[in-house]
């Protein structure tokens, strides 16, 4: 019968095998993962200048132009694609899964920033539409200021951060990100700055880099350089046009 000595003697080896594996395993994990961030395509709302909730089908443009997405990342080792819960973002996404034959995975974490409900179904040139988008878009507030019941600044920016957590831990080389205006110049923006940006600053940001329909914007994520200002994350290029 085997004493503790030999026992430990014997498992030791073993253990330590089993932790080598382990590390190589991890290691394996540790590479660069590339991410296409899509806003889908242009909806019928969209092109009658009104105001959007969660519904809302793409128009024929829309749907031309998430066909050309798909027929310019087919160049791609696309691996999979996540989209918003939103039925236009749905209906991007399944078009230019159509072309890479990709599993297709929705989540309202990706979805559109939530409108406060005096705005949506009304036309973005209505006075009383004007006033309100620029209390929430163009003026100078608070992180935590809120209009009415919109998403604020502060709801979407900690969904932003959950967002990026989300997608550095996926484990998929190249994926493709179909989602939203809003929601996307936010990713980005917290991507850059993470938590030094605030409202003031977001307001810039956002004034300055407008993102198109079907546009496709490539972002990196780089375990190796988690500790880096942006936690590993650059942006290779920003509303492409395919």
């Amino acid at each position: 019968m085997l004493d503790l000595f030999s026992l430990g003697f014997i498992l030791g080896p073993l253990l330590l095998l089993l932790v080598v594996l382990l590390i190589v395993l991890a290691l394996l994990r540790m590479h660069t993962e590339r991410f296409y961030f899509v806003r889908h395509g242009q909806t019928i709302l969209n092109a009658q200048h009104i105001r959007q909730g969660p519904d809302g089908a793409l128009s024929e443009k829309g749907r031309e132009q998430a066909q050309k997405v798909g027929t310019y990342l087919k160049r791609f080792p696309i691996e999979r694609i996540i989209t918003s819960s939103y039925p236009r973002a749905e209906e991007t996404a399944h078009i230019i899964g159509e072309q890479l034959h990709v599993p297709i995975t929705s989540s309202s974490l990706f979805a559109e920033r939530r409108n406060p409900t005096e705005i949506i179904g009304k036309q973005t040139d209505d006075p009383t539409v004007v006033s309100i988008v620029d209390h929430i878009d163009l003026a100078y507030h608070t992180d935590d200021y809120r209009y009415s019941d919109e998403e604020n600044f502060a709801d979407i920016k900690k969904r932003a951060r959950a967002c990026l957590e989300l997608l550095a831990r996926q484990g998929s080389r190249e994926t493709i990100i179909v989602t939203h205006h809003g929601f996307l110049k936010m990713c980005i923006a917290y991507l850059l700055y993470r938590e030094q940006l605030h409202a003031a600053e977001f307001v810039k940001l956002s004034f300055f880099n407008v993102s198109e329909n079907a546009g496709i914007t490539i972002c990196e994520y780089n375990p190796w350089q988690m500790f880096s200002k942006t936690r590993g994350w650059r942006v290779i290029s920003y509303n492409e046009q395919p």
